[in-house]
């Protein structure tokens, strides 16, 4: 059975809702003047020299480092339901990103959004059509035009339009159901045609799971019902898309899948299905780096959009919510072109998929599937996940890797170390000497010295990178050049935007102390450089590793050059070739920036998988050396905090691979929590890595020392074991306790007070207990 509508075209609505001087033909009556936080640090004025029709434009400048928002002086009334155009021209010549949007105020002229349907502008040359497609949010009942920005700018705005295009509730018919529903014996799954949400009842607990609506403009037209499942036909109003969802309920398991399809044009996100809200007590689970928790109703979070396609993002792509027993989780099985919105709705977090276009177009089918838990909480949740990356094929343990590459045995517990100073044989004989005897040492070396390292079971390796190139003609304003920039990719192998300009990477300060950004490397032509260097070097220099910087990192990039053009999609597969021809054409122990699931087949280690990339050191990746005295409130709160962390990384991969933490946030870094890095480590299962100068080892040997045996030989123990569980043995979680399936377990005390266990041992404050017991089968989720 099918039920649908129209949207019809509403009558006489561009009177209504005429926006005067829109073209700045009569001065900047009808605009208010640019508004600045910082005050005097903006200005708006015609300009008669740059229009893009007419006589005249509004030129915009904005020097200062806060927002800046430029509006009409009149709100505009409207009706919940209308579907409303804004139009603009935009010149910008400078600014981080300019947005087209408007602001939503009640009846009784409260705000309700000040940047309602923005569409995003950034710098280009010439002028460029901005076009910002609402749909009115019940309780909204004005509106406002406005052009806004943050931090320095300039640009001008001409020809701006606003129209009512129909009322989606005026045309929509009046025996249009309110729900379809659909069930299985776990779950029932009902779809509310006014807002296109879905509600859950998981029928084992009872437990409702329901969704509010973001408002993005996602109306359903029609419904239809199929074999186990539900066709939607949707109208997206941002975009202008008609998108077919079509929802399929598994017949024995709790889960559904949502696929979306469509053909066009995709200027901005498509926000769809929209996020299941939590309840006071529940909690996000998000895998950004090894994985944190956001309490629903934590107001120190804010808002936040995080990448599936790069390491700077989710390492993983899913995401959960639960009460620490009962939950769902959201696995994207389409993760090249989407993000996730943690958004604040009735003041609680909630996370929903925003899909972004392929080269500007919808492109291909994209497709999550969402799961529900009676029980298990967080660690159920990555075991789904972990099942599903076995049946995508981005499982692969350490223990085949060896079986390939003998060299991986050296990694198993060895502590990874930066020093730059030299004589670096002689002080790898002083850490052995000490009792430091697993050892990655990242830091290049001569011929001689790599091989009496190599003799004496060091896994040798060294920085290399295949993304940042400088403009050569910068070479002469810099203090140094990089020896390992691909100098020879500027400018015919460099990435370039929809614009056709290269896409900025890593920022050089120069001798007068400006920023030159660095241009990226197409990843397409990154593998070519790395053949030409990696097998010439390797002929004189026997490494028995490598750290490739940046390629799990940095986004999977489209590439908009006519001789290299890419998706994000073919993106990926380059960087992870570039990986796979290192790891196993070379046979080299491999490592990379930050971490991501796509590259756990061609990888050994990661930088950065332990340290949450929103909440490291200030600077961390400039100021590596740099020993802090003063602890950062937020590396305090969330970088090092048991309340928030979660090993989620470890609970799927961590037979597969060795995270460590980033070379800027360190075992050492922070010598106040340097007690409290170690537990980490021991409680998930991860090696340190230490960053020193031959005076900073000297003066602190035994702490070295201590740390290493703290934790290493433990990690030994338990690397190639599948961690299996995961604990809060206080509701205070300032104590945790893993396990892992060779019979492990680790119990760590991160609270002031002494904990006493049911065994009747006590745990002193920052300490920690292993117990090991007989191997245990690990825990299978359905």
């Amino acid at each position: 059975m099918c039920f649908a509508f129209a949207l019809m075209p509403a009558l006489g609505s561009a009177a209504e809702l005429r926006l005067a001087n829109g073209d700045f033909e009569a001065g900047l009556a009808g605009w208010r003047p640019l508004y600045a936080r910082q005050a005097g640090a903006g200005r708006a004025e015609l300009d008669p020299a740059a229009v893009h029709a007419g006589r005249h434009a509004a030129r915009l400048e904005h020097t200062g480092t806060e927002d800046w928002a430029f509006e009409t002086a009149d709100r505009f009334a409207v009706e919940a339901g209308d579907v409303i155009e804004l139009s603009a021209w935009l010149n910008v010549e400078r600014a981080t990103e300019v947005q087209l949007c408007v602001s939503t105020w009640t009846g009784d002229n409260r705000a309700v959004s000040w940047s309602f349907g923005a569409q995003s502008a950034r710098p280009k040359t010439g002028w460029q059509a901005v076009r910002c497609r609402i749909v009115v949010p019940r309780g909204v009942a004005r509106i406002q035009p406005r052009v806004l920005g943050h931090g320095p700018a300039l640009l001008r705005v001409d020809d701006v339009g606003l129209e009512r295009k129909a009322n989606v509730w005026a045309s929509r018919p009046k025996d249009f159901p309110a729900t379809f529903s659909l069930r299985n014996d776990l779950l029932e799954l009902t779809v509310n045609t006014a807002d296109a949400t879905f509600a859950v009842r998981d029928r084992r607990t009872q437990r409702p799971w329901v969704q509010q609506s973001l408002d993005s403009g996602c109306i359903l037209k029609s419904a239809t019902k199929t074999a186990g499942g539900l066709e939607l036909a949707l109208w997206h109003a941002p975009t202008g898309l008609d998108v077919t969802a079509t929802l399929q309920l598994e017949a024995n398991v709790p889960e559904f899948t949502v696929t979306l399809a469509a053909q066009g044009a995709m200027p901005s996100a498509l926000v769809f299905p929209q996020p299941f809200a939590g309840e006071p007590g529940d909690y996000l689970v998000v895998p950004v780096n090894e994985g944190i928790s956001y309490p629903v109703d934590d107001p120190a979070i804010a808002p936040m959009k995080l990448i599936a396609y790069g390491g700077h993002g989710i390492c993983m792509a899913f995401w959960g919510l639960t009460d620490g027993d009962r939950g769902q989780m959201a696995i994207l099985e389409t993760p090249d072109d989407v993000s996730i919105r943690i958004d604040r709705l009735n003041q609680r977090l909630a996370v929903a998929p925003s899909w972004e276009g392929q080269r500007a177009e919808f492109g291909y089918a994209r497709r999550l599937r969402y799961v529900f838990f009676d029980h298990g909480g967080h660690v159920a949740m990555a075991k789904r996940y972990r099942r599903h990356a076995q049946q995508i094929g981005i499982f692969k343990t350490l223990e085949e890797k060896r079986r390939v590459n003998p060299n991986v045995e050296r990694l198993i517990g060895a502590v990874n170390v930066w020093c730059w100073d030299k004589g670096s044989l002689n002080i790898v004989q002083e850490l052995q000497a000490a009792g430091i005897e697993r050892i990655l040492w990242s830091n290049r070396q001569s011929p001689a010295d790599i091989a009496a390292m190599n003799a004496r079971g060091v896994l040798t390796s060294r920085y290399d990178i295949y993304q940042d190139v400088m403009d050569p003609a910068n070479f002469n304003r810099l203090r140094g050049v990089h020896s390992d920039w691909t100098t020879a990719a500027w400018p015919q192998d460099i990435m370039l935007d929809r614009n056709g300009t290269w896409i900025k990477g890593w920022g050089v300060t120069a001798k007068d102390g400006a920023m030159l950004p660095c241009g990226v490397t197409c990843d397409s032509r990154a593998v070519g450089y790395a053949k030409e260097r990696i097998p010439a070097e390797l002929a004189t220099h026997p490494y028995l590793g490598r750290f490739i910087d940046t390629t799990t990192a940095s986004p999977w990039r489209e590439c908009y050059s006519p001789e290299h053009p890419m998706t994000r999609t073919e993106s990926k597969r380059w960087k992870m070739e570039l990986l796979r021809y290192v790891s196993e054409d070379n046979r080299m122990v491999t490592g990379c920036e930050t971490g991501h699931d796509a590259s756990v087949p061609y990888l050994h280690f990661f930088e950065g998988m332990m340290s949450l990339g929103s909440y490291r050191v200030p600077d961390a990746g400039r100021q590596m050396q740099q020993i802090l005295t003063e602890v950062p409130e937020r590396v305090a709160k969330f970088q090092l905090g048991q309340n928030y962390r979660l090993p989620l990384w470890e609970l799927v991969f961590h037979e597969c691979t060795v995270s460590y933490w980033y070379w800027g946030d360190y075992n050492n870094k922070l010598p106040a929590l340097w007690d409290k890095r170690d537990l980490f480590n021991v409680l998930y299962g991860t090696p340190p890595m230490f960053m020193f100068t031959r005076a900073y080892w000297a003066e602190h040997r035994a702490r070295f020392v201590a740390s290493y045996q703290n934790t290493c030989p433990i990690v030994r123990e338990v690397a190639t074991a599948e961690m299996i569980d995961h604990r809060f043995l206080t509701a205070s979680r300032d104590v945790q306790q893993t396990a892992f399936a060779n019979g492990v377990a680790v119990t760590v005390n991160f609270g002031a007070a002494p904990h006493r266990l049911t065994s009747g041992e006590t745990i002193p404050p920052l300490g920690y207990r292993v117990t090991r017991s007989r191997p245990v089968e690990p825990i299978r989720n359905p």
